[in-house]
C-alpha cells in the first residue's frame, strides 16, 4: 500500500490506514470524527490484521 485508505462503517465510524516510512498508522474514528484510537504497526502486522479480518467475513 503506497497511499492512504479509509474504510467507512455503516454506523459512520472509519478506519484510516496511512503509510509512514516502513510503518503504518491506523486511525480509528467514531461517527462524530473524534479519534478513538491510533495504532502503529509494521507491514507484517498489517498483513496479519487484514488476513484475520478476511477470515471473519
Amino acid at each position: 500500500m503506497k497511499s492512504s485508505r479509509t474504510i467507512h462503517t455503516s454506523d459512520g465510524s472509519s478506519v484510516s490506514i496511512t503509510p509512514r516510512g516502513i510503518l503504518y498508522d491506523l486511525h480509528v474514528r467514531n461517527a462524530a470524527g473524534a479519534t478513538v484510537a491510533t495504532v502503529v504497526m509494521n507491514s507484517d502486522a498489517l498483513d496479519a490484521l487484514v488476513d484475520e479480518a478476511e477470515e471473519v467475513r
